[in-house]
């Protein structure tokens, strides 16, 4: 029954969050955190966990593939329209605004658990700024801007955007699976020739927890498609759009079920404010002033628009799609990575030009 009128999917959502939440906050899992730690304070352990997240994922729902549970090409993160001025660009706004924010979507998210009321006021306007870039008056531009430049990988003979079939047309082979081991393989041997890391417990829970999770939310999502009388969009883990959607389905009564993204963003809600609770970290916490509040609100619409322009954030693109292989997941990391150093440079050193100062007189003392 769950599963035919499609509650599987809110339900799903929200116990693979609560563990994301959980997880999260209980062994600080946050992109930008990691970031940031690894240019000023020369730690790496927090990319090496979100490097594991993305080896596990690509592991589990590679296997989710090759036995047929899930078919990714269902998903829209590998649609042969490639909208490369979009992972760009939007990549980009996302990274500055996280900066002026100190977290992505998922980061102010588990927050909120905590009981930030700056993450609230965060999640409110990246939810609703979301919703005006994917259908509102922002969303014109999108199509303008993004969709109507796109590239279509077809015309390289490939099916999809994954890096596996770009490579299989260009060699006129199967190199899929060999595609998805390699990358899984590099990755992974980055990740733990760091002995430091390896005695990281938290960090390894943590990137392997989050792996874990973008799977299931692939294999969920599959199975309640396959069983459904419902239309159900094959998703996973992202933070983009699902906080408006939640919004809109707080405020308004359409007689529909709720679908996986927005159990998702209540689950990573509750799990963190479960691990906070229990270890003690609830408190009210608000901005300090109205530059501060400024400063918040103008992060998230940028993480709100670029996010939608880039078709998603450091979890989205930067875990979900990139456990597909999708080309446009390396794009957008490495614009979300960018725009967070002009952001920090702007913040921490008073000008973006500080950014391409060579990272060693970047640092701070």
């Amino acid at each position: 029954m769950l599963v035919e009128n499609g509650l599987l999917l809110p339900l799903g959502g929200f116990l693979v969050g609560c563990l994301m939440g959980f997880i999260a906050r209980r062994h600080h899992f946050c992109t930008m955190s990691a970031l940031e730690r690894h240019w000023y304070a020369g730690d790496s352990n927090g990319l090496r966990a979100w490097a594991l997240a993305i080896v596990v994922a690509i592991a589990l729902t590679q296997g989710l593939a090759a036995t047929g549970l899930f078919d990714p090409r269902e998903s829209f993160y590998l649609s042969p329209s490639f909208g490369w001025t979009g992972a760009i660009a939007g990549g980009l706004a996302f990274g500055f605004g996280m900066a002026l924010v100190g977290t992505c979507g998922f980061g102010a998210l588990v927050r909120v658990g905590g009981g930030s009321l700056r993450s609230v006021v965060v999640m409110l306007v990246l939810g609703l700024s979301a919703l005006a870039a994917q259908r509102g008056l922002i969303g014109h531009g999108r199509i303008a801007v993004v969709d109507e430049l796109a590239f279509d990988i077809n015309r390289i003979g490939a099916s999809d955007q994954s890096l596996g079939s770009i490579l299989s047309a260009l060699a006129g082979a199967d190199l899929r699976l060999a595609t998805a081991v390699a990358v899984a393989g590099l990755l992974a041997f980055w990740v733990f020739r760091s002995a430091e890391f390896r005695r990281d417990r938290g960090k390894i829970i943590a990137g392997t927890a989050i792996g874990f999770a973008v799977a299931a939310g692939w294999a969920i999502t599959s199975y309640t498609a396959g069983n459904s009388f419902v239309p159900v969009q094959i998703e996973s883990a992202s933070f983009v759009v699902p906080p408006g959607d939640l919004i809109l389905h707080l405020i308004t009564f359409t007689g529909t079920i709720p679908d996986y993204g927005v159990g998702l963003v209540a689950g990573v809600i509750t799990g963190a404010a479960a691990a906070a609770w229990r270890r003690h970290e609830v408190r009210w916490e608000a901005c300090d002033d109205a530059r501060e509040l400024s400063r918040h609100m103008a992060g998230a619409f940028l993480m709100g628009t670029g996010g939608v322009f880039a078709l998603g954030c450091t979890i989205g693109q930067g875990v979900s799609a990139a456990s597909l292989l999708s080309v446009s997941a390396p794009v957008v990391l490495v614009s979300i990575a960018v725009g967070a150093r002009l952001g920090l440079a702007l913040l921490l050193e008073g000008s973006v030009r500080h950014a391409f100062w060579p990272l060693h007189r970047a640092r701070l003392g």
